[in-house]
């Protein structure tokens, strides 16, 4: 793996970071919005059905799309919004910055 392509960082000392996220099934059907202070945590949980039965059942294995956000309230704001969005909506949102829905994980399954 490269450089340029590390997709999770340590949040800087002090600060806090906060991500809005969509998560998907391997067919992209199903599609989960959340928000959470520690990507790569919360994205590894959901990886191995940690999260609710939802993605036990889904089956939400790839992360397909986030926004990074210094601001708790910002984050909320921002999640509601694309929460309150149709799927439609959420997809061109996906596509805009992830046309082929890849797993921004970079991990094999």
């Amino acid at each position: 793996m490269d450089s340029d392509d590390v997709i999770f960082y340590d949040e800087p000392v002090g600060e806090k970071i906060y991500f809005v996220y969509i998560m998907t099934n391997l067919h992209n059907t199903s599609l989960y919005t959340g928000i959470t202070n520690n990507l790569f945590r919360r994205v590894q949980e959901h990886k191995q059905g940690e999260g609710g039965q939802f993605f036990r059942r889904y089956k939400m294995r790839k992360l397909v799309y986030f926004e990074a956000f210094g601001d708790v309230r910002t984050a909320i704001a921002r999640e509601k919004q694309i929460k309150g969005g149709s799927r439609m909506n959420k997809a061109e949102l996906i596509s805009t910055l992830n046309p082929d829905w890849l797993d921004l994980t970079l991990e094999g399954e």
